[in-house]
């Protein structure tokens, strides 16, 4: 694959998986801004030079990158994301949202700074992200976005006690995807998400891991990233250099809402009494 020419953001890009995409991409060609706040992983507080030092270590070895710090939380901040990508480099092509954090506070304890801390990463920057970039992917010939969503908020069996806020901004990523891929399809941009397992700081693992490691989901992005991929709406499931990918698709022979060509039943009881028919997958 060939990036040369092309601009990407890469959010939390700084170390892990976002890291490794940002890596991946500058070594294909691509000019890439690093973008990180330099959180801890809470998702609380900042450092500067965690952006900065990823976007050097690159640079040294020849790539077009540039590093950025800021708070995406709000538009104007990631109004300035856009802006230093655009000062830098002249366009913007692709869009990764992998900024976020693991974060575990039973129901009973939940309170608003938590919560709120992963709406904002998980729903409200990337929407505000994708307004300010818009207007320059529409100008792109093969614009791509990509958002980050995960199995912990996707399959009920893979969840945990404790994450309901990450399950929620996860889940929503998929919703915003869903949105945004039937919004660009008339403008030629294209919408997936990646739902990424990898060994990183969010593990606590701060070596260099023997399986799951985030180079191995890398390429599964970039190829979202890519001209080569021409669809939208997909969520990639990748883990272990392994990939799959799925959507959202309706049953056969749905008339959307009035006929859903499933159980038909009259009353709560013939529902329980049909309940293991309706439940089937």
């Amino acid at each position: 694959m060939n990036f040369t020419g092309r601009t990407a953001i890469v959010t939390g890009a700084g170390r892990g998986l976002g890291f490794s995409y940002a890596q991946l991409l500058a070594t294909l060609g691509a000019n890439v801004v690093i973008s990180d706040i330099g959180a801890d992983k809470l998702g609380a507080g900042g450092d500067g030079s965690i952006a900065m030092d990823a976007a050097k270590t690159l640079t040294d070895k020849g790539f077009n990158v540039v590093g950025h710090q800021g708070d995406l939380s709000s538009e104007q901040g990631c109004r300035q994301l856009v802006e230093t990508a655009i000062k830098a480099f002249g366009q913007l092509d692709i869009l990764i949202h992998n900024a976020g954090w693991v974060g575990y506070q039973p129901i009973e304890e939940a309170d608003v700074t938590f919560i709120s801390r992963a709406v904002d990463i998980n729903i409200y920057t990337p929407v505000w992200l994708c307004k300010c970039a818009w207007e320059h992917l529409k100008r792109s010939t093969a614009a791509r976005v990509v958002l980050t969503s995960s199995d912990r908020a996707m399959y009920q069996q893979y969840a945990q006690p404790g994450l309901v806020a990450y399950a929620a901004g996860k889940m929503a990523q998929l919703g915003i995807m869903n949105a945004l891929s039937m919004e660009g399809a008339e403008v030629g941009i294209l919408v997936n998400a990646v739902s990424p397992v990898a060994k990183t700081r969010m593990w606590g693992v701060t070596g260099e891991p023997e399986n799951l490691k985030p180079e191995w989901v890398a390429p599964g992005v970039v190829f979202l990233a890519s001209q080569q991929c021409e669809d939208s709406g997909y969520v990639l499931r990748a883990s272990n250099g392994q990939f799959t990918a799925k959507r959202f698709v309706e049953n056969p022979g749905v008339d959307y809402p009035v006929d859903l060509a499933r159980i038909k039943a009259a009353s709560a009881e013939e529902i329980a009494q049909l309940w293991n028919h309706i439940k089937e997958c």
